[in-house]
């Protein structure tokens, strides 16, 4: 499954994230940025030493106590075919004070805003917070995309997002409940 948004610039599809061939992987990091379980684990594994190297250094001099939710930081991609992983975390749902879509919007606009500082011009999401934080698949579809498509209108610097899911059917779930216009 294929299916492309905002004439192509947006394509979704289901594959291994760590395989993506874009100029840059987003990681669903957990504060740590030490690594942990499902996309951030496969990252840190398949990007080898000098990643966790680089999050170690960023936590020692910026984020002491951990990179708050919402926000993102940018390393090289280590061993990954990417050149770079943006590390974003996102919210726990329900974990927040009723602000779970503003915390997932900064997730995903900060993370956009890091690539373009950086002069990226293509970028591949997994499906940030969906798994072990619980966020509801078809929820997170509408505020990633709004995010995404906003970012794209007045941004040119990135030319194409992927968004990678790991199975079909969240890939499917995602084409049915985006708000792109």
């Amino acid at each position: 499954m294929n299916e492309n948004f905002m004439g192509g610039r947006v394509v979704v599809k289901f594959g291994d994230i760590t395989q993506e061939e874009t100029e840059a992987i987003v990681n669903a990091a957990n504060s740590t940025l030490m690594g942990g379980g499902g996309v951030d684990g496969a990252i840190h594994d398949a990007a080898g030493a000098s990643l966790l190297y680089e999050c170690k250094k960023i936590r020692q001099s910026n984020y002491p106590n951990g990179l708050p939710t919402g926000e993102a930081v940018i390393t090289a991609g280590g061993d990954l075919k990417a050149k770079f992983v943006i590390h974003a975390v996102g919210p726990i749902y329900g974990s927040n004070k009723g602000k779970d879509a503003q915390l997932l919007s900064d997730c995903y606009a900060n993370c956009l805003r890091l690539a373009a500082e950086n002069n990226i011009k293509t970028v591949s999401f997994p499906s940030i917070s969906t798994g072990a934080f619980a966020y509801p698949k078809e929820e997170a579809a509408q505020v990633s995309s709004q995010v995404i498509e906003d970012f794209l209108n007045h941004n040119l610097t990135i030319t194409q997002v992927f968004l990678v899911f790991y199975s079909q059917d969240d890939a499917r779930k995602f084409v049915e409940n985006p708000k792109f216009s």
